[in-house]
């Protein structure tokens, strides 16, 4: 009942908006006063719709994913993998709908997945995909609602070691590598290039003393110089495969990733988990800044979008830090 008599007159108790809206409770002195006030606050909910609940978006989320895959993700080199990651975490958390969607949700499923052997990395890629999509389908205006995963912080994992090969190492394991194999490994050295670019380089792109790479994983073209020993041996190269047809070749190398593995193998030379290739990438960023390059020199070289991710190889640099030798107290008690 939303009018009721009371001691001090007449209560009005009602929720014009439905269950889930607000609640007014107000005491009129006569029961006229209290049926017109009710009838304010019905009439105020029909002129103003913002005192109205919200209604439950009883779409999946994985409608939302295909959304996202059809006006945005599909124009995106890793979209298809970024949507195919989405959809198989939508029927992981049991394809919830977005109004049962939230952080409470997703912090279970990161916590089940993390108690089988997932990294936390994973998890925060994961996390980052599902973040952006809801981000931009409310770009796009088809989402009204607020980013469920907006306020939910990333796991802390500890930064990894960037392993590179010494100089040593370097000519053990190009000595062992043959034919396709030991040139693309020597482009990665020589350029920073990631597996891929390299491997899958065309002549097209090798022209005034330099690699142009295109196509690249952050979307940015850069070129790096070789030196004529690196383009005469691609170009000889592609002679002694094609021979006539050199300059009509699509690319210098065949697919070769599983013999860099079989050659690292007979090298000797153990790797972390997860840096088979890109040690070559790692190999050329380290020895560069220990032979004294420039930090924003190596940025542009290796294609980072921000300085942030190339700062991880500052601390190779000869004088690194070295202030903290000739400022540290210690020194200053010595000069006393």
């Amino acid at each position: 009942m939303s009018i009721k008599k009371n001691r001090a007159g007449w209560l009005v108790d009602l929720q014009p908006g439905g269950r889930s809206g607000k609640r007014f409770r107000k005491t009129l002195s006569t029961k006229a006063e209290a049926l017109a006030y009710e009838a304010w606050l019905k009439n105020k909910v029909r002129e103003a719709p913002g005192w109205a609940p919200a209604q439950k978006d009883r779409r999946k989320v994985s409608e939302l994913v295909f959304t996202w895959f059809n006006h945005h993700g599909m124009n995106l080199e890793a979209g298809e993998d970024a949507k195919a990651r989405m959809l198989a975490m939508c029927q992981a958390m049991g394809e919830p709908s977005i109004s049962e969607f939230g952080p409470d949700m997703f912090a279970i499923y990161r916590a089940n997945r993390m108690a089988i052997g997932i990294k936390a990395e994973t998890m925060n890629r994961e996390h980052a995909y599902m973040r952006a999509m809801f981000n931009e389908v409310k770009r796009l205006g088809m989402f009204k609602g607020e980013n469920p995963l907006a306020g939910m912080r990333r796991i802390k994992s500890p930064e990894r070691e960037l392993s590179f090969l010494s100089l040593e190492q370097i000519g053990t394991l190009l000595n062992v590598l043959k034919g396709d194999v030991h040139l693309v490994a020597r482009v990665c050295l020589a350029t920073g290039a990631r597996w891929s670019e390299a491997e899958e380089l065309r002549p097209g792109q090798v022209k005034g003393g330099a690699i142009h790479f295109t196509q690249t994983k952050s979307g940015k073209n850069r070129s790096v110089p070789i030196g004529v020993e690196l383009t005469e041996g691609l170009w000889a190269h592609l002679v002694e495969r094609y021979g006539d047809e050199a300059p009509r070749a699509e690319r210098f190398f065949y697919g070769c990733y599983s013999a860099f593995r079989y050659g690292v193998k007979a090298a000797g030379i153990e790797l972390p988990e997860g840096q088979l290739t890109h040690v070559l990438r790692h190999t050329f960023a380290s020895h560069f800044m220990m032979n004294g390059g420039n930090i924003l020199v190596l940025q542009k070289i290796l294609g980072h979008a921000s300085l942030a991710m190339t700062m991880r190889y500052a601390h190779l640099a000869p004088d690194h830090l070295q202030e903290a030798v000739r400022l540290n107290p210690l020194a200053g008690i010595k000069e006393a």
